[in-house]
């Protein structure tokens, strides 16, 4: 597990300059840095040893030294790798996964992605044909970020690498500016920079000639299989979520979980006890406020598994990590769970190097709420409906019960992809232009965010809207939010995070699984809850879920209310020329009123905090630079 970066170019490249982008991620590898340079490249990487530690060392190269890699990532099949290299002949001279990556591309060339099972970025080198293969993993679990530079391409795992160039501009990409505040995040393929992007998940890039192409290599495939029985069904679930976890299990460094009370981590831990010796160390973070406390479900498995358990409450006070947050995360991102994801990082690097967790539960079997409400609304007449509701109605609807109505209302009679747009909006398109500037409303009024919905949707496989949910969630929810909150907010720490769920063994073969057994109007997530009901606390299984989300609205009233305030409203933030000041502190003053508008305030914050912290400061390495 590290953070690489590297330059290719037809012209000279500045090894120099590779060393100051690895300094600026040395979070991510603090037990040592590898570099390599040649005629057009310069590779470097941080390394966290984890994987044979003593001789693990990067860059790798093949045996005449001609072809070369740096990884960040875990592959998880590597033993079966070595084994199969060796047989046709490869000499290798260390115990890690990456020296696999070399003779991998010797044999399949770019197919050798193929091959891989695990979290992975990586940079190959083939200094014969002067040629540069990045890769991103399936679903997206390890960061990677790119840019031309001149003649050649610099690439790296995270933006501040990147911003170590002196030379590069930083400009803020308005069209992605314009997404993050849908998404509260910015979707691949931008970056919040203009001029920079990610390489989205499951794709390659080659560099060649001066030339970058990029290619998508996997999709996952929801069309529906041939029904099992529910039996046979959570036998496989049982089988492969117990191989998932034991291949995940290995390591050279002290292990652990985290362990929210909910059903994913809970099966996790369960299915790491039923296949260790010694007791599982578990991390729980919990709150003061009982209605996002999920302490007392996660003491039940605790209890059930005798695992080595510690917990931490996260209160207000705690918000002082905010610009440590900033400086890490590179870019402005909106959902406010990255707080208890830090602080449990942080816990947990007390005790362990290497922790599991629940992630991709929810896409594997239906998990989220938001999809027993399109199984709700699939099954209403919403185009006859639609006429019947005023259309002022609901904007009207903004508490409780009545609000969850009024957004419910302005659903209906809309294409089932848009349904599920709005959804997950932070703000929709109508909000956005009236947020902003003259200026910026002329330039942004015609960029529909919700495109990337529509395309993903349109592209699925699934027989159901329920399924292109998921299908719809797998490629914009999970690799834009869950999976970048809790690479960064665990390589903050040098902590490493893997995530038996999100196998691609067990992704792929529960894609196919028919909608009705992972979700119906009335319930989520059933087939899982089937298959591990035995391993769990029955008051786990059954209990309604919860998510991992911080009390803000609160907060937003209480001991974060003058730092909003201040932060928004201030001449640094009005003078931007963004957003219109008025539209901004009428949010403030509905939210102090009683309307939740905590969705809205934490972006337009978050955003904020962004920008003073990397955009307005010259480029750093450390956190401490903007603390």
């Amino acid at each position: 597990m590290c953070g690489i970066a590297g330059m290719v170019s037809t012209d000279e490249v500045d090894p120099g300059l590779v060393r100051r982008m690895c300094a600026a991620i040395e979070h991510r590898g603090p037990d040592g840095a590898g570099y390599h340079t040649g005629p057009q490249v310069a590779l470097g990487m941080r390394r966290l040893a984890v994987i044979d530690v003593a001789g693990g060392q990067q860059p790798v190269r093949n045996e005449d030294g001609t072809v070369l890699a740096v990884f960040n990532g875990e592959l998880y099949n590597h033993p079966e790798l070595r084994a199969d290299l060796i047989r046709r002949g490869h000499r290798l001279t260390t115990r890690s996964d990456t020296e696999c990556l070399v003779h991998l591309y010797e044999e399949y060339g770019d197919d050798l992605v193929h091959r891989l099972r695990g979290m992975f970025a990586f940079a190959i080198w083939d200094a014969g044909r002067a040629r540069l293969l990045l890769a991103r993993d399936r679903v997206g679990k390890k960061p990677l970020y790119w840019r031309s530079a001149g003649p050649g391409l610099a690439f790296a795992s995270e933006l501040k690498a990147l911003l170590q160039d002196p030379a590069w501009p930083r400009r803020v990409d308005h069209e992605a500016l314009h997404h993050y505040l849908t998404y509260q995040y910015v979707p691949a393929p931008w970056s919040i920079y203009t001029g920079v992007q990610k390489l989205p998940p499951g794709h390659l890039l080659v560099w060649q000639n001066g030339i970058a192409s990029v290619r998508r290599y996997w999709r996952l495939d929801f069309t529906p299989r041939p029904a099992q029985s529910a039996g046979e069904a959570c036998e496989r679930i049982r089988t492969l979520l117990l191989e998932a976890t034991r291949i995940r299990m290995v390591s050279e460094r002290p292990l652990g979980a985290f362990l929210s009370g909910g059903i994913d981590s809970s099966a996790v831990v369960a299915a790491m006890a039923r296949q260790s010796t010694d007791p599982v160390r578990t991390f729980s973070i919990g709150f003061e406020e009982r209605g996002y406390d999920e302490r007392r479900y996660a003491r039940m498995v605790a209890a059930r598994y005798r695992t080595d358990h510690h917990e931490m409450v996260v209160t207000p006070s705690a918000l002082t990590v905010l610009p440590t947050l900033a400086w890490h995360f590179d870019e402005p991102f909106a959902d406010s769970s990255a707080i208890p994801s830090f602080y449990v990082a942080q816990l947990s690097r007390q005790h362990v190097t290497v922790v599991l967790n629940g992630d991709g539960g929810d896409e594997c079997f239906g998990g989220y709420q938001r999809y027993a409400v399109m199984a709700r609304l699939s099954g209403l007449p919403v185009r006859a409906l639609a006429p019947l509701v005023p259309a002022r109605l609901g904007p009207l609807l903004t508490r409780s019960l009545p609000h969850k109505l009024g957004r419910a209302f302005a659903l209906l009679g809309q294409p089932a992809a848009r349904r599920y747009g709005r959804l997950m909006s932070y703000f929709d398109a109508e909000q956005k232009l009236a947020l902003y500037s003259d200026a910026l409303r002329d330039e942004l009024e015609d960029v529909d965010s919700y495109r990337l919905f529509d395309e993903t949707w349109a592209a699925s496989a699934a027989d159901s809207d329920v399924g292109r949910a998921i299908d719809t969630d797998v490629n914009t929810y999970l690799p834009g939010d869950l999976l970048p909150k809790v690479d960064i907010t665990t390589m903050a720490n040098s902590l490493e995070a893997r995530s038996p769920f999100l196998d691609h063994h067990l992704l792929e073969w529960a894609a196919g699984l028919p909608t009705r057994m992972k979700v119906t109007s009335a319930d989520t997530k059933r087939i899982l809850k089937q298959a591990v009901v035995d391993w769990l606390p029955a008051e786990v299984v059954n209990r309604p879920k919860m998510g991992f989300g911080v009390p803000m609205a609160s907060w937003l009233r209480g001991a974060l209310r003058d730092h909003a305030y201040d932060l928004l409203t201030d001449h640094t933030a009005r003078s931007r020329g963004l957003f219109r000041p008025d539209v901004v502190s009428g949010l403030l003053r509905e939210h102090e009123s009683g309307l939740d508008r905590s969705r809205q305030l934490w972006a337009l914050i978050q955003f904020e905090q962004w920008h003073r912290s990397h955009v307005e400061v010259p480029a750093a390495t450390t956190a401490d630079a903007w603390i």
